[in-house]
């Protein structure tokens, strides 16, 4: 049997060894829905407080429960540790590291690189590898191909096999998470999409095959350039009704009655998360390189990166037609999270609508039910969730709803405030005619 025949007869019998690298939002999901396939996985991630608690059967990511971690680890399906060297007895490698931009909107590939230069210390001939980490298209072909095939003589696609499949992880769903959400899968050769496809086909329902890793890394770039795009609209169009003043969020609903050709998209006070804010910029850089300017993305990225300062300007006017200057002023912002009901603070537009606010002399104070401190890496403030959320709400001048959680009492807040400002239309109809009350 030739390699490529053995490996792929290891994976379908589940016999492989898999090892996930990074156990963050990403690799321990994915760990936990290979190890629930019958696979026994290693997780290897430098992080001693996350291995010790998942060896100790804990789960530290909401979207993973603890029951199924507690399973996986008393029947041996899961381990962790931070030692790279078990690579060398595995089969199968998915490499599931941060991916994050630098200050200067440079893709940061450092943690890509690291996780390379440890895999490459212990490659060895059957072995199949997938990067899951965003990141622009090439850097499978020319980043990991060169350090872990080249370097050790090992022919990919006979020897070894590479491969890219998009992590599509969004925290706090229900309905599609990691074993249902189709995984599309791109390998280095058509051997190695095959491999790769037969591994992942063993734990994942559905897995589309593309032709190449480029066309699975432009796959992810596409769906969240998509989504970044279509907020800066309706984020632009939040502008353009307030200046007309025309309400938003009517309009929004209006057009969303039409069955086909519309899809409904809403705006905010910036955007968060680890992917719609960043990965489009990733292919912005990369068509720099190749003498292209990505205008749509730019022109998005500006309305979308603006959406902080405009809420604070928006607040100011408000507090000037109710005699207060913004100055002085005790602000309440509610929600810290990048989005509703989970404990994620990566790009959140509240970190930067708070540093605005503390920038124009406000007093601020924020409460967020998942997240009890929060700091600004850049600033240098940190601040801690109020216990008291409606003793707060009572105090503050003005309450700035950022992040819509349902655990949120809207009607209440309303009632106890002396004046709302509602960047998510969280208050909805409740507040329909409430001068207490602006929305975005």
């Amino acid at each position: 049997m030739t390699t490529k025949d053995t490996l792929i007869k290891k994976l379908q019998d589940k016999s492989a060894e898999i090892a996930i690298l990074g156990l963050g939002y990403v690799g321990l999901p994915l760990a936990v829905v290979f190890g629930e396939a019958g696979f026994k996985v290693t997780g290897i991630d430098p992080d001693t407080r996350k291995v010790d608690l998942l060896n100790k059967s804990e789960s530290y990511i909401p979207d993973v429960k603890t029951e199924a971690v507690a399973k996986l680890v008393k029947s041996g399906h899961l381990k962790a540790t931070t030692d790279f060297s078990v690579l060398k007895d595995m089969d199968a490698v998915s490499i599931c590291v941060p991916t994050p931009l630098r200050k200067t909107g440079d893709p940061d590939m450092s943690f890509i690189m690291a996780a390379t230069e440890e895999l490459s210390k212990y490659m060895h001939k059957g072995m199949v590898i997938v990067l899951e980490s965003t990141t622009y298209p090439g850097t499978t072909r020319e980043v990991l191909l060169p350090k872990l095939g080249a370097e050790h003589g090992l022919t990919v696609g006979k020897d070894w096999f590479l491969a890219f499949s998009p992590e599509r992880v969004d925290p706090g769903r229900e309905d599609y998470t990691t074993i249902n959400t189709p995984k599309v899968m791109g390998g280095i050769t058509e051997a190695c999409g095959e491999v790769a496809t037969a591994w992942y086909e063993g734990a994942i329902k559905t897995v589309h095959h593309v032709s190449s890793a480029e066309a699975a890394e432009m796959a992810k770039l596409l769906e969240n350039t998509f989504r970044m795009i279509n907020i800066g609209l309706v984020n632009e169009l939040a502008i353009m009704c307030e200046r007309l003043g025309v309400d938003v969020w009517e309009v929004i609903d209006a057009a969303a009655t039409k069955p086909f050709g519309f899809m409904k998209f809403t705006p905010g006070p910036g955007l968060g998360g680890h992917c719609i804010p960043i990965d489009p910029l990733y292919l912005s850089w990369k068509m720099k390189a190749l003498n292209y300017n990505a205008r749509f993305i730019g022109l998005a990225d500006e309305i979308n990166t603006n959406m902080p300062r405009y809420v604070v300007s928006r607040l100011l006017e408000a507090m000037n037609d109710r005699g207060r200057p913004l100055q002085g002023c005790r602000v309440l912002v509610l929600g810290a999270a990048y989005k509703p009901d989970i404990d994620d603070v990566r790009e959140s537009p509240a970190l930067d609508v708070i540093g605005l606010l503390k920038k124009k002399g406000a007093q601020v104070d924020y409460h967020d039910p998942y997240i009890p401190h929060i700091h600004h890496e850049y600033d240098g403030w940190q601040m801690d969730s109020v216990k008291d959320m409606m003793k707060a709400v009572k105090e503050a001048d003005a309450v700035v709803i950022v992040t819509n959680h349902k655990a949120y009492d809207y009607a209440a807040i309303i009632q106890e405030a002396k004046f709302v400002f509602d960047t998510r239309n969280a208050t909805g109809r409740i507040a329909k005619g409430n001068e207490k009350v602006v929305r975005l």
